[in-house]
């Protein structure tokens, strides 16, 4: 990966372009930055240009064997580690490398992931993954090694908040100590939850959220999205490059909720229950999947709406659409039935992701904003 591939962040490349133009490249560094923000991406190109046979003045050259095999993430001397969990295919005692050929792929594709979509992609169903003892075993092995083409061996650690005490414990002085060429990128998301004795050990890269010029340039080159549809998206994704994706790929479904939400808004204050009741039956027929993703956006318009109504415009985040009703809507959301409706919302998501009967749970829920809207 270059840095040109990144968007945004251009102080950041800056500043890493300089350390190894100065020969100052630290062995442990913590790169800091939001979900979304490209962080890992960053990482990544830093290893490849440090690496490259070629350097350019400002990037990786991009052809040499060193750059093409970092292309593929397949360099002998580049490493990763990030949380893992025992899945159909790994039952016991999980590391990185189990999982290596869907992490090579994903990254090649995407390194714009979270945590979340990384454990859908390994199928770890609901369990929550770490670094383990296991994996710091298999840190101090490989890095003990001798390097096989670069100058350093370069070590990138995705989420060390996820690292148990075990882990870190027994990471600490390979970290304040490692072996010559040795280089230790850590990517992170959440420095406080980060082991104190392995963060005092490292040199901090604060990586800010995407600003919103090169978000635009970013979602119109990739996705051949309108200057009008892209401010959208840039102003709902607010610095973050995966919710921008997730927001693109959501635009038809989010198209369907909001003509929902503002049908069951319009009928409960208008008080007509045999519209209501057929409003009811439709919803009943389209899946809990998507009568789940009904009520989590009707959750976000209300909050929108309410934040708008105690005139927060800066913590308001909607399209163009979305805002348009919501200038004439948010005055109906306010003090006295804010709470209600977020309770009666949240109610309504956890019945159904119960598998309670949608029919009773929707008509329960219209009656209970006819009650309170007019509040």
């Amino acid at each position: 990966m270059q840095f040109k591939e990144i968007i945004g962040q251009q102080k950041v490349k800056e500043r890493l372009i300089n350390t190894v133009q100065d020969n100052r490249i630290s062995h442990a560094q913590l790169f800091l930055g939001p979900e979304g923000s490209g962080n890992l991406a960053l990482a990544i190109a830093y290893a490849q240009y440090i690496s490259c046979d070629n350097r350019m003045e400002n990037d990786s050259c991009g052809v040499c064997p060193s750059c093409l095999k970092y292309k593929k993430l397949v360099h002998p001397d580049l490493h990763f580690v990030y949380p893992v969990a025992t899945s159909k295919a790994v039952s016991k005692d999980p590391v990185s490398d189990d999982y290596i050929a869907q992490w090579r792929e994903t990254i090649i594709e995407n390194p714009y992931i979270n945590e979340t979509r990384w454990y859908e992609i390994i199928d770890v169903e609901n369990k929550q993954g770490i670094i383990s003892k296991n994996e710091s075993q298999e840190i101090l092995r490989k890095l003990n090694l001798k390097t096989f083409e670069a100058d350093y061996k370069i070590m990138i650690i995705w989420l060390p908040e996820k690292m148990n005490a075990a882990a870190a414990n027994k990471l600490l002085k390979l970290i304040e100590e490692p072996p010559e060429k040795t280089l230790f990128l850590m990517v992170s998301e959440n420095s406080e939850q980060i082991i104190s004795t392995i963060l005092s050990r490292t040199q901090l890269v604060k990586i800010p959220r995407i600003d919103n010029e090169s978000m635009r340039n970013a979602l119109c080159d990739r996705f051949g999205l309108a200057p009008e549809k892209a401010n959208d998206i840039v102003h709902l994704s607010n610095g973050n490059f995966f919710d921008a994706q997730n927001i693109i790929h959501s635009v038809e479904e989010d198209e369907y909720n909001f003509i929902q939400f503002t049908t069951l808004m319009r009928l409960a204050y208008q008080r007509k229950m045999n519209e209501i009741v057929n409003w009811v039956d439709d919803m009943a027929q389209i899946g809990r999947e998507k009568q789940k993703s009904m009520l989590a956006y009707s959750l976000r318009l209300i909050r929108e709406n309410f934040m708008l109504n105690l005139q927060k415009k800066e913590m308001v985040y909607l399209t163009q659409k979305e805002y348009d009703f919501s200038v004439k809507f948010a005055p109906f959301i306010n003090m006295n039935n804010i709470q209600v409706l977020y309770q009666e919302f949240n109610r309504a998501h956890a019945d159904i992701e119960m598998n309670a009967y949608a029919k009773i749970v929707y008509l329960d829920l219209a009656l209970k904003i006819m009650k309170c809207i007019r509040a």
